[in-house]
């Protein structure tokens, strides 16, 4: 069992740069494929980043360039830093847990706008 607790939302201007942290509790986290998630208001959940166990990385297209996904086994911790954001990546984010079953985070609030 995967417990995740995500951190580092809030209210952003546009242009401007957040960093989500979601901690992990439990065993064997450098095995977790590891991934951020988000669902904007009437939409439905889509993948933003994920980071396997190799450290190999994937994007999606909208965020390329923008965002980028880490993670620290030493602190059990996944990491997404969030640069030049825009009022489109206004969602709740969620912090996703994969091996042998996938868990979730409570979510966090980002809200980008002027």
């Amino acid at each position: 069992q995967v417990q995740l607790v995500e951190s580092g939302g809030g209210l952003v201007q546009p242009g401007g740069s957040l960093r989500l942290s979601c901690a992990a509790s439990g065993s064997g986290f450098q095995l977790y494929t590891m991934a951020w998630y988000r669902q904007a208001p009437e939409k439905q959940r889509e993948l933003v980043a994920d980071i396997t166990a190799a450290d190999r990385t994937n994007y999606e297209d909208s965020v390329k360039g923008r965002f980028t996904i880490s993670r620290d086994n030493a602190k059990n911790t996944v990491y997404l830093q969030m640069n030049n954001l825009k009022p489109e990546d206004t969602a709740v984010y969620f912090c996703n847990a994969k091996r042998f079953g996938s868990y979730w985070g409570q979510g966090t609030q980002v809200t980008v706008s002027s």
